[in-house]
């Protein structure tokens, strides 16, 4: 049973206090209230998300993104029961109200979840260098670098199986037989996989040229280097409503100028603004892609996804982005590798 009180929201809060609530509830969801303590509804970081994709900004009120008729339970009900309810709706936490509508509590459920088995293609980017990184990555490609109990690689690859797709490419280069050793053809981690072998770095998007056989369906492309707790099947869900061609997980990213900024015109001081902080949208190195975007990729040529990006949006094809506010963290740096150790256990 969680404690309620740090996951409870009033009607009248703002998306940005809910991310704030939900961000430190750590189970993505908020419970909203009346006055009276009765429940409103629910709201989840994916609810949010699709929020800020429509255009409302950290200051708007929750109100239209609240789910007004949320699965709740009345108390005392019996286990059996709320553990059927909980698996026939793919949920692990449900509210819990007495007679008059007032929240109790939030009961958590636990069961072994078997997710459905997706046919999307998921290409992980894993032939880097590593040479940030210097002595760690001497004898030991980056993505196989050790991170809690595992290596970075085995964590995404456990990340995309949780959520049924098991179809797994990985695109390697250096020192791939040590890649190619431990995972074989990926059974012993119930998966489907084969290998791309670069024979030149070919950038973070160049090896989808080598691809033996085009993708059906849209697939994933993820750099190998990065820990996320993201939502796969909901960025998945968000490509689909979307009806896009090529989707940029996002993250929010801030840098404070070290200095007072100063507005002019006509020489005059306009306004003086004292360190103020810059807030950005960076890549976040995951990308969902309609097959029919490699035929804009070169033929084993250098290639960055990136560019990639660039020459859709020049097409005018449906390009859109998919903020994580969950955690997420590039392995590029020896201070990264050591915080990604530290925060291990807690989020994964």
């Amino acid at each position: 049973m969680k404690n309620i009180n740090k996951i409870k929201l009033s009607k009248s809060a703002t998306i940005k206090e809910a991310l704030k609530v939900i961000g430190e509830g750590a189970i993505k969801l908020a419970i909203v209230v009346d006055d009276n303590d009765r429940l409103i509804g629910t709201l989840s970081d994916g609810d949010i998300r699709r929020g800020l994709l429509e255009g409302l900004g950290l200051n708007n009120p929750i109100k239209s993104l609240i789910v007004k008729e949320p699965i709740v339970i009345k108390n005392n009900e019996l286990k059996e029961k709320i553990l059927k309810l909980a698996i026939s709706k793919k949920i692990h936490h449900i509210p819990v109200v007495d007679d008059k509508g007032a929240l109790i509590k939030l009961e958590e459920v636990n069961y072994p979840e078997i997710p459905d088995k997706k046919n999307n293609k998921v290409i992980l980017m894993v032939g880097g260098l590593g040479t940030r990184l210097g002595n760690l990555t001497k004898n030991t490609p980056k993505p196989m670098l050790k991170v809690g109990d595992k290596s970075i690689l085995q964590t995404i690859v456990e990340r995309f199986t949780n959520y049924g797709y098991t179809n797994i490419t990985m695109c390697l280069n250096y020192k791939s037989h040590i890649i190619q050793d431990y995972f074989g053809d990926g059974s012993k981690f119930g998966i489907n996989l084969d290998y791309i072998l670069e024979k030149e770095r070919l950038g973070t998007a160049g090896a989808l040229s080598l691809i033996k056989e085009n993708p059906v369906d849209p697939f994933f492309v993820m750099n190998g280097d990065i820990l996320t707790d993201a939502n796969i099947e909901d960025i998945h869900n968000s490509y689909v409503s979307s009806n896009a061609d090529a989707l940029m997980c996002v993250r929010e990213y801030n840098y404070q100028v070290p200095y007072g900024v100063v507005e002019t015109s006509n020489n005059a001081i306009a306004s003086i603004e004292e360190k103020p902080t810059q807030k950005f949208f960076v890549n976040a190195g995951i990308y969902m892609l309609s097959p029919k975007v490699l035929e804009y990729i070169p033929q084993n040529e250098f290639f960055n996804m990136t560019t990639l990006f660039e020459k859709l949006i020049d097409k005018d094809m449906n390009v859109i982005s998919y903020p994580l506010n969950g955690y997420w963290l590039d392995i590029g740096r020896f201070e990264e590798f050591k915080r990604a150790n530290d925060d291990f256990d807690q989020v994964f």
